[in-house]
């Protein structure tokens, strides 16, 4: 006899959502999982309503603020054509989006890598990479027709078509010639970075998006799948390091899912799978990637749940628990992750009455250990008034309500 699925809460498995209309709902739901997974009960006081302070975002904002609110927020006709353009003229000299732009050579490459997060001497990296970059003219608004779209397209597109040619290495170009076994590493993660990049930039529908989208999940569903899903370790030279065999979910491999909305719907049992898997316990064990003798940081793959909180829901690295919990609003599972759940209550109980995040002692932008949300946070120039250092927090959370499908009023 076939073994049952664990169930804790909601037995239907398209994980029926429990939106109140008034006052504040209780989220209480069973997630069916495989008796490999462990099962959890998520029970939490959320808001169902959210406060939109238009006005306020109107006056303090800044251009790339106030386009996303437009563009992705509010309601379609909100602004007259007229409105619309004049806004689009406010927002391409943006200074932010200008100093990025100027920063791009002409092959469509930024600061000659591909994954790079910020400067690093090993690499030879001085500056954050073309992915990086790509995103956060992306999440600052810029049209997706420009110019630098397109040259970075052309240096994504031979990536994802397997080109071999060594100078698509790009930063680990170097190190591949001493430690061979970084080069299909190096190839294999550099086409989830731009995958992620390219379905984010709208491509949804490209073939060559959703065909790497397709081998990413397989690979990755064959891990899920196996073995090595409990215990992905290996010990090496008097240290733990991943094992060669193991392919897990990457940041950005959980990205194209998000943004891939057709895609979801063709693979929704590995969608199932992988949420399951990254709302468990991430293991404490500290690991390493080795290759050879040459040892890598971990830092863009996803073992069980990422975010950190502290006793009261303040999150260890905001802008990355912002990212993260835009995900997995996008993916439709906000509901899944008992810490996003605990992060979001704390950041909503700090917005005050019109809806504007205001939290005690706020002082300045808040830093990532990790940098991997870096491209999102902060799209405000500065932080020299109050109200610019409290407009990005507020912007995603209006934007994380509206993914989520509450009740939006206008303030």
């Amino acid at each position: 006899m076939a073994e049952q699925p664990h169930t804790i809460g909601l037995t239907d498995r398209t994980w029926n959502r429990v939106f109140g209309r008034i006052g504040t709902f209780r989220i209480r739901f069973q997630l069916i999982v495989s008796p490999r997974f462990p099962t959890r009960e998520v029970s939490l006081n959320l808001p169902s309503i959210h406060k939109v302070p238009i006005s306020w975002f109107n006056t303090y904002a800044s251009p790339s603020i106030k386009w996303r609110m437009l563009t992705e927020v509010l309601p379609a006709g909100s602004a007259s054509d007229g409105e619309f353009e004049a806004l689009k003229q406010e927002l391409l000299p943006y200074p932010k989006i200008t100093q990025i732009v100027k920063k791009q050579r002409d092959t469509g490459v930024w600061a000659r890598n591909i994954l790079g997060t910020g400067p690093s001497k090993a690499q030879g990296i001085t500056d954050v990479g073309t992915v990086a970059r790509y995103r956060q003219l992306l999440e600052l608004g810029l049209p997706r027709d420009s110019r630098s779209f397109r040259l970075a397209n052309r240096v994504f597109f031979r990536l994802l078509s397997r080109d071999d040619d060594p100078a698509l290495l790009f930063e680990y170009k170097k190190w591949a010639k001493t430690y061979p076994e970084i080069g299909p590493w190096a190839r294999r993660m550099m086409r989830e970075a731009v995958t992620a990049a390219l379905a984010q930039s709208g491509l949804t529908e490209d073939p060559r998006v959703r065909g790497s989208a397709h081998r990413i999940a397989t690979d990755i569903s064959h891990f899920l799948r196996g073995e090595l899903v409990d215990d992905p370790f290996i010990k090496k030279r008097g240290r733990w390091v991943l094992s060669p065999e193991a392919n897990p979910p990457s940041v950005y491999s959980v990205a194209i899912v998000a943004y891939l909305e057709n895609f979801r719907r063709e693979r929704a049992g590995f969608i199932d799978r992988l949420v399951q898997y990254l709302t468990r316990p991430a293991p404490r064990k500290a690991y390493t990637l080795m290759f050879g003798r040459k040892v890598l940081q971990p830092q863009l793959y996803v073992l069980g749940d990422p975010l950190k909180a502290d006793s009261s829901g303040r999150p260890k690295d905001l802008p990355f628990a912002l990212y993260w919990i835009e995900l997995l609003a996008r993916l439709g599972y906000l509901e899944s992750s008992a810490t996003a759940l605990r992060i979001l209550g704390r950041l909503l109980r700090d917005c005050d009455e019109l809806g504007m995040w205001n939290p005690p002692g706020l002082r300045g932008f808040a830093k990532s250990p990790s940098k991997l949300a870096d491209f999102a946070y902060p799209l405000e120039l500065d932080a020299k008034t109050a109200e610019r250092r409290r407009a990005d927090v507020t912007f995603r959370l209006c934007l994380i309500a509206k993914l989520a499908g509450w009740e939006l009023t206008y303030t």
